[in-house]
């Protein structure tokens, strides 16, 4: 029986594993992978929504020539270009829930900040106890923004890939994400909070022990994906041909 390209399995994804995996997997070329990790980040970011996707892809497109023990060039990155209107759609349903869930909660705190701003000549005590409000308010925010987005990609961490991997659209690749990521709920989300929280670490570094430690989050991700969705021969990732037309 052949596979197929929507096939996926449960249960396979350890996240100390994955991270160890991850580690052995670019240990050797930590350096050029690092430079790949940064510079697609550095790109995505001056134009999330449009630039990210492609970035992503690139990055994992590296990432799968390392588990087939292919040869890794910086150029590889760009190639993600070449998935830019499908990754362009994940990008897109990705960022939906974000601005539903996040932006009411912002505009809220907004008005709760403005409404009680202190006016006029305060007595220092006033002052405080505003400053510490709004610094209350900040630390909810960030905790709500850092839970959203957990959750959401807890169900789109393998969109990118199988659009990659599997040539799939952006549509299906996302569709196959979710059932995938719900399939392995307890992984993923283990997966996705160690890397939090040793991203966290990075940050306390000075914030920058964070960059060094983003192609390890990369590359632990892609072992979790190649666990969920074995390697097949691309002659079966690919689309199948048109039907011939006969005069």
């Amino acid at each position: 029986m052949t596979p197929d390209k929507t096939d996926f399995r449960t249960g396979v994804i350890k996240p100390v594993e994955c991270l160890k995996e991850g580690w052995g997997l670019i240990k050797d070329q930590y350096w050029l992978v690092f430079g790949i990790s940064l510079v697609g980040m550095l790109i995505g970011g001056a134009v999330p929504i449009v630039l990210m996707g492609p970035m992503m892809s690139g990055i994992f497109l590296c990432l799968f020539q390392r588990q087939r023990s292919q040869r890794v060039e910086f150029g590889t990155l760009f190639k993600g270009f070449d998935y830019f209107v499908q990754s362009l759609i994940v990008t897109a349903i990705k960022v939906i829930p974000l601005f539903v869930l996040l932006v009411p909660f912002y505009i809220v705190m907004m008005v709760v900040m403005f409404t009680t701003m202190p006016r006029g000549q305060t007595s220092p005590d006033k002052t405080s106890s505003f400053m510490l409000g709004i610094f209350g308010l900040e630390m909810v925010f960030f905790v709500v923004v850092m839970v959203v987005s957990i959750l959401i990609e807890t169900f789109f961490m393998f969109a990118f890939p199988l659009v990659v991997d599997r040539k799939l659209s952006g549509l299906d690749a996302v569709k196959l994400s979710f059932k995938a990521g719900k399939a392995n709920l307890g992984g993923v989300l283990g997966l996705l909070l160690l890397n939090a929280a040793l991203g966290f670490v990075g940050v306390l570094c000075c914030f920058i022990g964070v960059y060094f430690f983003l192609p390890v989050s990369f590359a632990a991700i892609s072992v979790a994906y190649r666990r969920v969705f074995p390697d097949i021969p691309e002659s079966l990732a690919m689309p199948p041909p048109p039907p011939a037309s006969w005069a």
